[in-house]
């Protein structure tokens, strides 16, 4: 996976003043942190970031943050959160996560499909049930997508997690086994056959009701006559 580079500086200030500040400016306050890291205060420029995302997505991007305050260190990070504005839907803060390139990590990757299911050419209706899988790897082996051909796939097949295959390197969680993509049927075929089950049912009633009044024609004594 490709890392970016990103340029950021130490902040002093914390508070919503300070930060206002920081926005006004076109910078987002931040913070770096991670297992064996202290936190450290930073700001990024609201252009740099927003040129990465249109790159990659948050949570799977590798960055090198270089980290400018007086001298320049490098840090290799990935984003853990990045907060927006409810309203106006600007960025606000970002939360960078100090990572380990010679240490695996958990994190997500997505899920892609390719090629035209026969299943859908009948009717069949795609549904991708998980659009991101979790995995377990060096942060320089994360891949870019998980890319899964439908094109074999009929009605009711579904292609589970373990049949995916990984490359070298990539583990999946313990124990995990579920629905990544399926083909459902066709709605109206559904419709189809809970019409049919209704008319099984009519007539089976209908059916009892004529034997009921058969054998009341041959002779059954009913209600009323057994009185008499």
């Amino acid at each position: 996976m490709e890392q970016f580079e990103l340029k950021t500086k130490v902040r002093k200030s914390v508070g919503n003043s300070p930060a206002r500040a920081l926005r006004r400016e076109d910078k987002i306050p931040a913070v770096l942190y991670g297992p064996q890291t202290e936190p450290i205060l930073l700001s990024v420029d609201i252009k740099d970031i927003e040129k990465i995302l249109k790159q990659g997505t948050i949570g799977q991007t590798l960055l090198s943050l270089v980290i400018q305050n007086g001298e320049k260190v490098t840090k290799a990070a990935m984003i853990k959160e990045l907060q927006r504005h409810p309203v106006s839907g600007k960025y606000i803060h970002i939360d960078f996560y100090e990572i380990d390139m010679n240490r695996k990590i958990n994190t997500t990757v997505p899920v892609v499909v390719k090629g035209q299911s026969k299943g859908v050419e009948l009717g069949g209706i795609l549904q991708i049930v998980r659009r991101e899988v979790e995995v377990f790897c060096l942060p320089s082996a994360i891949p870019e997508a998980f890319r899964v051909d439908i094109t074999e796939l009929d009605i009711g097949d579904s292609v589970h997690v373990n049949e995916i295959q990984l490359p070298e390197g990539i583990e999946l969680p313990e124990d995990v086994d579920f629905t990544v993509v399926t083909i459902l049927a066709p709605k109206v075929e559904e419709e189809v056959v809970e019409e049919e089950e209704l008319e099984e049912a009519e007539e089976e009633a209908a059916e009892e009701e004529d034997a009921e009044g058969e054998a009341a024609d041959e002779g059954t004594p009913s209600k009323e006559s057994k009185e008499d």
